[in-house]
């Protein structure tokens, strides 16, 4: 039986010779896989015949626009996943969804070898590969890009050479990744990270500082799940969808930072988050609400943790399971609303209300009704900060004070 190599196909440039110049080097049946995450551009029935037109035996598309918003941006809604605390990791979560796809399709089609066409400098080959290796120890990895210094020059020399069915002359200055969650772009002009953004730059958002009349949502969850939009019964799907509309409107969502990537080196990276960045922010508040204090201090750190390991390529890992399993134990109360101005790039939390709320009107108030009894506090306050007076009793005497 002739060997089989699976190959992450985005219908780009990089992927599409790929898919003839794997047959040419290792002798295997090439079979494209993409998958469709809410990335746009071209419509997924051409991509499919590009890959049939440039060699592979088998082409396939899979819609997982659904898949990816509930079991992979959804779990980072309720994790309040911002990578370094600013970003909610787009290109990150979709590439364990990939994998997973990438993985059955091998195993369907008795393929040995995946491979993707990810750079070496880059996070992705390390998530694609990570992730592979953990659901599927045995394939065998092929990384052209990487592994065979193929660069652009070469791969627009191959397909002119083959007459291949893509577009080799027009170029981008950017490197752009995009899909439901969001968008990411990077390289070009941007990498003088002196340099400021332009407004050609972006697409999901609109410029905030055009003038423009709010937008007011109110935005239901029932167990950190957003189930609906302004009264209105949404899919996870259909709320970052709705959101990305709304909150792109109103500028809201961009994102301009240097980060730390996995391999040791900064990279400077445009973002766009419209839907992403609004629902983790009403998430956040709904949490103020409901969540018990000490649950919530710890909840911090363990929602800074699984946003590393996802953007780190260990979505796969027995520590990302655990932390899975501590946030969905956390979110058993956060079920309410979050009432939010959407403007000027910001989506402001304005009201917010819920059964299970831990907010008592009467203990809060300093009017008339107050229910604290305040002569608790002096007592309180003694045994509080005993241990600090201690400590700082016998510092002072040992200083010979």
């Amino acid at each position: 039986m002739t060997e089989r190599v699976v190959l992450a196909y985005s219908g780009g440039l990089d992927t599409s010779v790929a898919i003839g110049w794997l047959g040419q080097e290792t002798g295997a049946e090439v079979i494209a896989v993409a998958v469709d995450v809410g990335q746009g551009g071209e419509d997924m029935d051409v991509v499919r015949e590009r890959a049939i037109a440039c060699g592979a035996v088998e082409s396939v598309v899979v819609d997982a626009k659904d898949e990816f918003a509930e079991e992979y941006c959804l779990p980072a809604v309720r994790a309040n996943a911002l990578y370094q605390d600013r970003y909610p990791i787009v290109s990150a979560l979709s590439r364990p969804l990939i994998v997973k796809h990438l993985v059955d399709a091998a195993m369907y089609h008795g393929a040995t070898t995946v491979s993707h066409g990810c750079t070496g400098k880059g996070n992705d080959q390390v998530r694609f590969e990570v992730g592979t290796k953990a659901l599927a120890p045995d394939l065998k990895v092929i990384a052209p890009v990487r592994d065979y210094a193929w660069t652009r020059e070469k791969a627009i020399a191959y397909a002119e050479e083959h007459g291949l069915p893509i577009d080799v002359t027009k170029k981008s200055p950017y490197s752009i990744d995009q899909n439901v969650w969001g968008r990411a772009v990077e390289t070009g002009f941007l990498e003088d990270i002196w340099n400021g953004p332009i407004e050609d730059l972006y697409s999901y958002t609109s410029d905030p500082a055009q003038p423009r009349d709010a937008d007011e949502v109110v935005i239901g969850f029932d167990g950190g799940v957003p189930v609906t939009i302004d009264g209105k019964p949404v899919s996870v799907l259909q709320a970052i969808q709705d959101l990305n509309e709304r909150a792109g409107a109103q500028g809201i969502g961009r994102i301009d930072v240097v980060e730390d990537r996995l391999v040791g080196i900064k990279s400077r990276e445009i973002y766009e988050a419209p839907g992403a960045m609004t629902l983790i922010a009403a998430h956040m508040e709904l949490e103020n609400v409901t969540i018990e204090r000490e649950l919530a201090r710890y909840k911090r750190g363990v929602d800074q943790r699984w946003g590393e390991l996802a953007y780190d390529g260990l979505w796969f890992s027995p520590l990302k399971r655990s932390l899975d399993a501590f946030v969905d134990t956390s979110q058993e109360h956060v079920t309410g609303e979050v009432r939010m101005t959407l403007h000027g790039g910001r989506a402001t939390v304005t009201g917010r209300r819920s059964t299970s709320s831990l907010y008592d009107f009467n203990l809060a108030t300093y009017d008339e009704g107050d229910s604290f009894d305040q002569s608790m506090a002096r007592g309180f306050i003694e045994i509080f900060g005993m241990s600090s007076t201690l400590a700082n009793k016998r510092d002072r005497t040992v200083a010979g004070e």
